[in-house]
């Protein structure tokens, strides 16, 4: 990061898609981070610790979370801004239109940072709302600020990405879509497997062909073993999110040979890494020998949401 450069001004109102942001403006935010996780330990004699002074920014999460709201709250107050948490009661469109919630917001607030059910809540609030900064938490399509966290995460491992392989086992879902719009941008193969009705929408593989660089693809396989095989790392994720709790018996039952255990890391490289956005439900999509093996970062790639959303806030709000 360059201390002296004034600030750049945002490419972006809003952050609901890794695609909202140019290829270029991903890297820039990964150095950014990188830059700020190691400038943390500077506490208030950080560059950045008065960045959003007099900010407020706001979370509206349907969802509960653990590590969304924690890493945003933090945040927001080590870049010197107050974060605001709003009752989930307003994100329901129910007391009043969540076009009049945004309109409101934007003369109070910077920001608006929304985990939600539905994904055209987010876009919603982001088109009624022309100077508030909407950032997508995670909805039902989406997770993009889980896949900043990966990426941060995948080249403090490897540093130059280009050329690798990541699989993914399980459940085409919102993580697995952010992943893929994310990674083939840093010239990262994915190689997916899901039971047949669960695959990735054909849409979300199209959109990240067309962002591909360095030759990275995206490859579906219906056997794990297959799409494992000499992949650098292996990522799954809970078998039944929230929302879909009534599922859970007989997802159980279709995703029971997508179990990412000792046998099925043995195909990947022998020093594949493990990863998983978490929560993780130990003994369903992962056993406890791969999640507590040396393989795992999925802690690495839990603290790396707070240094990417940092990077993120002083992008979009046009901090230095």
């Amino acid at each position: 990061m360059n201390r002296s450069a004034p600030p750049a001004p945002p490419v972006t109102k809003d952050f609901l898609s890794v695609l909202d942001l140019p290829t270029a403006e991903l890297e820039r935010l990964l150095k950014l981070a990188a830059q700020l996780k190691a400038d943390r330990r500077l506490g208030e004699q950080a560059p950045t610790s008065r960045a959003l002074a007099g900010a407020h920014v706001a979370l509206l999460f349907e969802k509960p979370s653990l590590r969304t709201r924690a890493t945003f709250e933090i945040a927001i107050r080590e870049l010197g801004g107050h974060p605001l948490y709003l009752p989930a009661e307003f994100a329901n469109g129910t007391r009043e239109p969540l076009e009049d919630v945004a309109r409101n917001l934007e003369r109070w607030l910077r920001a608006l940072v929304i985990r939600t059910y539905e994904h055209d809540k987010v876009t919603t609030m982001a088109a009624a709302a022309q100077d508030l900064h909407v950032i997508n938490a995670l909805s039902d399509t989406e997770h993009p600020c889980q896949a900043l966290a990966d990426l941060l995460t995948l080249t403090e491992r490897w540093g130059d990405c280009v050329g690798r392989t990541v699989a993914y086992v399980g459940d085409g879902n919102n993580v697995a879509t952010s992943l893929v719009h994310a990674a083939l941008q840093f010239g990262i193969s994915v190689r997916l497997a899901s039971p047949a009705g669960y695959e990735l929408p054909a849409h979300v593989v199209d959109e990240a062909v067309r962002t591909a660089r360095n030759g990275a693809q995206v490859s579906v396989f219906r056997d794990p073993r297959d799409a494992v095989a000499s992949a650098d790392a292996v990522y799954t994720d809970v078998w039944t999110s929230m929302g879909q709790e009534q599922e859970a018996a007989s997802r159980r039952r279709r995703f029971e040979a997508y179990q990412v255990n000792g046998a099925l890391m043995a195909a990947a490289k022998p020093r594949a890494l493990f990863m998983h956005c978490l929560p993780a439900h130990r003994g369903e999509e992962v056993t406890a020998e791969v999640f507590e093996s040396s393989a795992s970062i999925v802690f690495d790639q839990a603290e790396n949401r707070l240094h990417t959303q940092k990077a993120l806030l002083l992008m979009l709000l046009g901090a230095p």
